[in-house]
């Protein structure tokens, strides 16, 4: 064969040879969001559904506020992430050896949920909800380690665009249609529906297939290869803390969402009382505005991937904090607001909200060691989780100064989370990264 023969048949090759990797980022991307589409199930009725429901049933607003506590295995998981990077079989899957039984596990709560409406007492629906988030959260861990696993620097935007719009489309699902459809298919009918779909996220999940250990031992630095014991795991996840600029992304995590946090966890309680309906909350609030978060996370995975991570957690920051002005001029009215005005108000605070979270994610994933990619992950996302907790409070926040106050106090803390962006910037070691 001549010189321009081979090099012919080396270019065929070498198209040949990238074509099933292109498919298989895509298909990684779609194997991500179906996890995280099972995790947001759950979490969708919480976050739009279950406050609205304590509401109906007279719970007081400061009880109401303290239902996200229900919450609290998202913000204590770091306490059992070591267990989940330490411990899986290589054969079946690192990851998967966790994410499959805990998924099976989900499912059967969710059916027993189905038998627990509040009619029948609140004591146990909270305590099976709480166990539903344990199930989720201790599942998120091992997904995260597995999406660290593999994304690579350039799939970052993307990657984490599509788990968190998995997520979301799974709190839409659960938070949004399900309860819009719950006049129909009634309480045991929403939550046979995700156990249903838990079960369809976990055949997808039989189908996948992780990277290899002897491949990940030949291709990877000494650093980033898996731990080979419990102690090896802590003692990494304590060097995570020393590396330049540690402190300021913990505080940079721990402060995004907290004026966001406060806002939505009374927008729902605000609106049932100003006259709306919980089929309004799942068409308005849990549908149309999850439809937005949706699109804003789309949008911050580009922003992401085209611009400096840190720059794009800035814009999205502050395109967050104009839209939290929303709820706060809904309720400085008076009076019932339209249902324009509703709509529009959540649609806005989704989008930018969703663009924030997907950019903000990003940042997170580019700074984690991957040698403990799940722990370290995990210890910023417990983090993140801890600065939104203070929204259990915000029912007495409301009883205190009204719902006006709340909503002025969440705009001032998103406005003032901006002025850890220099700092962040100037004391980080680590060179600015773009997801693309």
């Amino acid at each position: 064969m001549n010189d321009q023969g081979e090099t012919h048949a080396e270019e065929n090759g070498q198209a040949l040879a990238e074509a099933p990797r292109r498919h298989a980022g895509a298909a990684t991307l779609v194997a991500l969001a179906t996890l995280y589409l099972a995790q947001g199930l759950p979490f969708g009725f919480q976050a739009h559904g279950l406050r609205g429901y304590l509401t109906e049933a007279g719970m007081a607003v400061e009880k109401v506020g303290l239902a996200g506590a229900l919450a609290a295995p998202w913000m204590f998981k770091l306490l059992w992430a070591p267990l989940v990077d330490r411990f899986g079989s290589r054969r079946f899957g690192r990851r998967k050896s966790w994410i499959v039984p805990l998924q099976a596990l989900l499912a059967l709560t969710c059916a027993a949920v189905a038998l627990v409406p509040p009619s029948r007492g609140l004591q146990p629906l909270l305590v099976l909800i709480l166990l539903m988030n344990l199930l989720a959260a201790t599942q998120d861990i091992a997904v995260d380690g597995l999406a660290i696993d593999l994304l690579k620097g350039g799939q970052l935007g993307r990657g984490n665009a599509a788990q968190v719009v998995g997520f979301k489309v799974g709190m839409l699902i659960g938070g949004g249609w399900l309860l819009w459809a719950s006049p129909i298919i009634g309480w045991s009918g929403m939550f046979l529906a995700m156990a249903v779909l838990v079960l369809v996220a976990l055949g997808a999940t039989l189908t996948l297939r992780e990277p290899g250990q002897p491949e990940t031992t030949r291709s990877r630095e000494p650093e980033d290869l898996a731990p080979s014991s419990l102690l090896d795991v802590l003692r990494g996840t304590l060097q995570t803390l020393r590396m330049p600029g540690a402190l300021w992304l913990v505080a940079f995590v721990g402060t995004y969402k907290l004026g966001e946090s406060m806002v939505d966890a009374m927008f729902v309680p605000f609106l049932i009382k100003s006259g709306y309906t919980m089929a309004d909350i799942g068409k308005w609030i849990g549908t149309y505005g999850m439809v937005a978060s949706i699109a804003g996370s789309l949008s911050g995975g580009e922003l992401a991937r085209r611009l400096p991570l840190l720059g794009a957690v800035g814009i999205a920051a502050v395109l967050r904090t104009a839209a939290l002005t929303g709820p706060l001029v809904l309720a400085t009215l008076g009076g019932k607001p339209s249902p324009e005005a509703v709509l529009t108000v959540s649609v806005l605070e989704h989008f930018f909200g969703g663009m924030l979270t997907t950019a903000m994610f990003a940042f997170m994933m580019s700074r984690v060691r991957r040698a403990v990619g799940a722990t370290h992950y995990t210890l910023l996302a417990a983090v993140e989780n801890l600065g939104k907790s203070p929204g259990m409070l915000s029912g007495f926040v409301v009883k205190a100064i009204g719902y006006g106050g709340l909503f002025a106090l969440g705009v001032g803390l998103s406005g003032a989370f901006l002025l850890l962006l220099l700092p962040l910037r100037e004391r980080s070691g680590a060179p600015e990264a773009r997801g693309d």
